[in-house]
């Protein structure tokens, strides 16, 4: 079977191919895929990480936006018949549609830097059916998702990932090993959904407001944030200094803050 020409990469889907053996072999590992398992990577490129994994796995669906990279990607895993391509955008796609029986599936990809935030979000709302994440992401975003309370990156990204998720960082990749290069570091971060939240809301999309509000205006306290939302009482009742700025609080006050206002009718 005659290769496909070569594909450039498209700066409007925000490709850049992994290339770095080395790297990959990495990533494999922090993976760790076993046989049978139900992995789906998020832009599988020309398949230099997915071939890692479905040598170990044997089956595996991939989810590519860009339809002119799906006849090389089934050439270069040609050995590969239980492989599955999902020619779709992942900001739309339902991955929930790929659990079956009482297995979880296990999603990777090396994301592109334009859609991660948005993408992670719609990620987060199928966590009931996800054992766990692996991305390649740029660094400031792995290090806003793992930020602690008191961090300068510590924002809403972070409260929303670690309410769904425990986040860890795992190790830095420099530009060098991708084509083309971008011009950032990128990081791996492996982000596991609790089985048992360690705290939980009635209302999820309460607290996607109450966290937004909480962060609209980071240098301001959170007396100005939820101005016309909370008083000095409701603080006082919380137990929360309305003096503090936003990124003080950990992921249990915003849940606090959230079940105190669905009670009230806030």
């Amino acid at each position: 079977m005659s290769k496909p020409q070569s594909h450039k990469a498209r700066k409007r889907f925000g490709q850049n191919f992994l290339h770095d053996h080395g790297v990959i072999r990495r990533i494999v590992a922090c993976i760790a895929p076993k046989k049978g398992q139900r992995v789906v990577e998020i832009g599988p490129g020309k398949g230099a990480l997915t071939e890692g994994i479905i040598s170990v796995t044997e089956r595996m669906d991939v989810v590519e936006l860009d339809r002119d990279l799906i006849p090389i990607l089934k050439v270069n895993l040609f050995r590969y018949p239980d492989l599955t391509v999902h020619e779709a955008d992942a900001m739309k796609f339902d991955f929930t549609s790929l659990k079956t029986d009482d297995q979880l599936i296990r999603v990777v990809g090396n994301l592109p830097y334009n859609i991660s935030t948005p993408l992670i979000f719609h990620l987060l709302s199928h966590a009931d059916v996800i054992a766990d994440m692996h991305f390649m992401l740029q660094k400031e975003v792995v290090d806003r998702l793992a930020a602690r309370p008191g961090d300068s990156l510590y924002g809403r990204l972070s409260v929303m990932a670690q309410y769904y998720c425990a986040v860890e960082s795992l190790f830095i990749v420099g530009p060098e090993s991708f084509d083309p290069a971008p011009k950032v570091d990128s990081a791996i971060v492996r982000m596991t959904p609790y089985k048992e939240a360690p705290y939980s809301v009635s209302d999820i999309k309460k607290l996607e407001d109450m966290v937004r509000i909480g962060f609209q205006q980071r240098r301001k306290t959170l007396r100005n944030n939820y101005k016309g939302v909370l008083d000095n009482d409701d603080f006082s009742a919380l137990g929360i200094d309305p003096s503090l700025r936003p990124e003080r609080l950990d992921v249990e006050d915003f849940v606090n803050i959230t079940n105190y206002a669905i009670q009230k009718g806030i």
